[in-house]
This record gives structure tokens, C-alpha cells and sequence, in this order.
């Protein structure tokens, strides 16, 4: 089993919360904390070139995710949305994320985690991570998205 410990922190991206990502109790829906998680994971992705794993027919697949949410979110503003990596499988990974907002950078406001399993699209089969994210994931380097941003 993966402890927290086995996660680094790998990108952090900077998202408006946008007036529709409220419900009727004024506060951000609970599925658009999913969104978010989506968003900082396939932002990662394009940063790193590896959308649709630049292998023809391949690709990442989402087959668990979780979300705790540990504070409300409203609108006006800006969530930090930060991701977390761990040791990769033959063809899995697991990641985490962490919601914060920009105006309170120090108070975690929910956390998530996705397991990410690499597969072969039209035989739906899993197939090993390609080599080229397998070293991303294992050399611990981080993308930042925005200059002003650290981890």
C-alpha cells in the first residue's frame, strides 16, 4: 500500500472559480471539486507532452477517484489546484491533489486522489507506461504552471 510519503508534488495550476461552479447553497458544487482534480491533472499532462501518451491508440484512464472536502469554496476567486504523484506500477500510477484558494494559500480547503492506469484504447487492456512518463513520475520533476507560483 502507498503512503503519503511516497507522493511528490509534480505541478500547480492557478483556476478561477467561475459564478456556474456555485449550487443553489452558495457555495461550489461538490462534482466541480472533480473538475478542478481533472483540470490540474490534464494540464500536467500537456505541459509535460504526454497527452494521449504520444503513443497512437494510448492513453491514461481514470479508474477510481475520491474527493474529502474539508472547506467551502465561494465565488469570487482563485483555486490553487496542486498534484501529487507516486510510485508508478507496470501500468498504473496514483496521484493526489490538494485544493487550496490563492488569497489563503495555507489552508487546505479539499484533497483528492485518482488512480491513472495507462491503456490500449480499442483492445481495452492495460499496457505499461510508456517510458517516457515512467521517468517523469520517477525523477521527481516538477512543472510549475505561472512563474509566480512555487510548490
Amino acid at each position: 500500500m502507498t503512503t503519503h510519503n511516497d507522493f511528490h508534488p509534480v505541478f500547480e495550476l492557478s483556476m478561477p472559480i467561475r459564478w456556474g461552479d456555485m449550487d443553489a447553497f452558495g457555495h461550489v458544487n461538490n462534482t466541480v471539486y472533480f473538475r478542478y482534480m481533472e483540470q490540474v491533472r490534464i494540464s500536467w499532462f500537456e505541459e509535460r507532452g504526454i497527452v494521449g501518451g504520444g503513443t497512437e491508440g494510448q492513453g491514461p484512464v481514470i479508474v477510481n477517484a475520491s474527493m474529502e472536502f474539508l472547506k467551502q469554496l465561494h465565488y469570487p476567486g482563485d483555486v490553487i489546484g496542486r498534484m501529487l504523484v507516486g510510485k508508478p506500477g507496470r501500468s498504473s500510477f496514483d496521484t493526489r491533489f490538494e485544493l487550496y484558494r490563492a488569497d489563503a494559500p495555507g489552508m487546505l480547503y479539499a484533497r483528492g486522489a485518482a488512480k491513472i492506469v495507462w491503456i490500449d484504447y480499442a483492445a481495452g487492456k492495460s499496457v505499461p507506461i510508456p517510458d517516457v512518463l515512467r521517468q517523469i513520475i520517477e525523477t521527481n520533476l516538477p512543472v510549475i504552471s505561472g512563474a509566480e507560483q512555487a510548490l
